[in-house]
């Protein structure tokens, strides 16, 4: 989402996120009766009660021998990684079960503070998985974490103003154009503010384009040609019609209202919005049609960006062997399609994206599954966060984007963030 969006979440960020403080447990995994262990699950704050479900759902199916306390971490992203690192950092017993944005796994495991998953567990893990969800929770050929939801953009578009949607960026912002000549609505709403969303569009363009922000090994900055095409993109965008006033300030949900508003064509954003401009807009909604991610070429299709959530077991909690049992009790099947169907939240298996309680709801699911089988992964690193800030940095505002320069001064940015030079993490 999201700031989170793009990482996890599908239903409206302003809803997911509208929770008061985080509510927090003790230090220590303590016992819920005789004979019970309360595990501690920290999470990203969820309203729609399907987490909360999930805990009760799991503590009951355990017959007494645990019981999962669900602690709602902080609102936004930053807040939540930085609870979770101070609390490893002192070696809390309490942190059994967590919820980590798919950016984090690499950094945690590097530190030490999350177990790998082996043996059957791995098996039980890894089954009916999405690839590029299990790759999220990779590390060092290592499996840490559990891949718990998903996430991926869509091009959201209005029939009425636009009846074939584009397959190119290159389509897309002449079909704008040609709106806006003929004074209709015509914007293009896409996350261009400073902060994750941003990294998030690159990132997709230049995996898109056949290029990687980072070498393989993780070691190097690698850009490259498909790095400028990217940044042509962006800067294209910003200094054309399609642009929204707003673009160098706009997230997500932003990107939400001013579709439902009237005033877009076109909007590259989560699943979220399709219920919300059901909800909001029933006049608009008929023409509120969807389709795969634009490429940066029309015969080259793209590779977004994956979001979600995977749960790891803390390495100083008391009761591992529970800690693991119920963290794949946490996002079995029926608890994956209650927080689909609730929570809004993207299955990380397969299977449902074939069952019908999904399908009735989210008729693009199988447009969300396939976007999430050729999806790309953000760069894995333990200094993921300074990569991530020298890239929504370096490339914010769009508009000022120079694609050669730009991608050159990037790629000693993010030189400097690998080694945590400059940076706050």
């Amino acid at each position: 989402m999201p700031d989170r969006s793009p990482r996890s979440r599908w239903p409206a960020v302003a809803a997911v996120l509208a929770v008061l403080a985080p509510v927090l447990g003790g230090c220590g995994s303590s016992g819920g009766g005789a004979g019970t262990v309360t595990l501690n699950w920290y999470n990203f704050p969820d309203d729609s009660g399907a987490l909360q479900q999930a805990a009760e759902r799991c503590s009951q199916a355990s017959q007494g021998r645990y019981v999962i306390r669900y602690n709602k971490l902080p609102r936004t992203s930053d807040g939540q990684r930085q609870q979770l690192v101070r609390r490893l950092a002192a070696h809390d017993a309490g942190v059994d079960i967590m919820g980590l944005d798919v950016t984090w796994p690499a950094e945690f495991a590097e530190a030490g503070w999350i177990r790998e998953w082996t043996g059957e567990r791995k098996q039980q893990a890894t089954a009916d998985t999405l690839d590029a969800a299990v790759r999220t929770a990779t590390w060092k050929d290592r499996l840490y974490a559990v891949p718990y939801n998903s996430n991926t953009q869509l091009l959201w578009y209005r029939d009425d103003l636009v009846p074939t949607p584009p397959k190119s960026w290159p389509e897309m912002l002449a079909q704008a154009e040609a709106l806006a000549k003929a004074g209709k609505p015509h914007y293009v709403e896409i996350q261009g503010a400073q902060y994750e969303g941003l990294t998030v569009w690159f990132n997709t363009l230049v995996t898109s384009a056949g290029g990687s922000i980072l070498t393989p090994d993780a070691q190097a900055p690698s850009l490259g040609p498909p790095a400028v095409v990217a940044a042509g993109i962006m800067h294209d965008t910003a200094v054309s019609a399609a642009a929204d006033p707003s673009l160098p300030n706009q997230m997500e949900d932003q990107n939400r209202l001013a579709m439902e508003s009237g005033t877009a064509a076109f909007e590259l954003n989560y699943p979220f919005v399709y219920p919300s401009m059901k909800a909001n807009q029933p006049d608009l909604f008929p023409h509120f049609k969807w389709a795969p991610y634009p490429g940066v070429t029309a015969d080259r299709p793209a590779t977004v960006t994956i979001g979600g959530i995977d749960l790891a077991v803390g390495t100083y909690t008391r009761q591992p062997d529970l800690a693991f049992e119920a963290t794949l009790c946490l996002r079995d099947r029926e608890n994956q399609l209650a927080n689909a169907l609730e929570g809004g939240l993207p299955p990380s298996l397969r299977s449902l994206y074939q069952a019908a309680e999904l399908t009735e709801s989210y008729p693009f699911a199988a447009d969300v599954l396939a976007a999430l089988d050729t999806a790309s992964v953000r760069p894995q690193t333990p200094a993921y966060q300074n990569v991530s800030i020298a890239i929504s940095h370096s490339l914010s505002p769009p508009a000022s984007i120079r694609p050669e320069s730009t991608i050159a001064d990037l790629r000693g940015q993010i030189q400097d963030a690998l080694g945590s030079k400059g940076l706050i993490p």
